[in-house]
């Protein structure tokens, strides 16, 4: 079983940056990607960004791609998101999640790929 906490949303004017942290309480020998997800009401459940676990290679969603970077760091566990430039189209609740499993390129930000999931941290801009 893999635990995840999620930190670091908040509330930001346009323009702001927030850096979200998930915190893993383990990774188990079949861990993969971790990713970042976000959701707001009525929306389904969006891929942002994902990164191997120990590995260099990383996915950003297209909207996001030039303002937020995903990176780790693999001695605490833990996954960053680092958003910059935000706008209001980026308020959401954020999610982390784990995958245990190969992935397909095409796959890698599909929220069904993933197989655990942390209670999110919501964050909010303000135009």
């Amino acid at each position: 079983q893999v635990q995840l906490v999620e930190s670091g949303g908040g509330s930001v004017q346009t323009g702001g940056s927030l850096r979200l942290s998930c915190a893993a309480s383990r990774y188990t020998s079949s861990t993969t990607w971790m990713g970042w997800f976000r959701q707001s009401p009525g929306n389904e459940r969006e891929g942002v960004a994902a990164i191997f676990r120990g590995g260099s290679s990383s996915y950003l969603a297209d909207s996001v791609k030039g303002r937020f970077t995903i990176s780790q760091d693999a001695a605490k566990n833990t996954v960053y998101l680092q958003m910059n430039s935000l706008k209001p189209e980026d308020t959401a609740m954020y999610y982390c999640a784990a995958a245990e499993n190969f992935l397909l390129m095409s796959t890698i930000l599909r929220a069904a790929s993933y197989k655990y999931w942390g209670q999110g941290t919501q964050v909010t801009v303000s135009s």
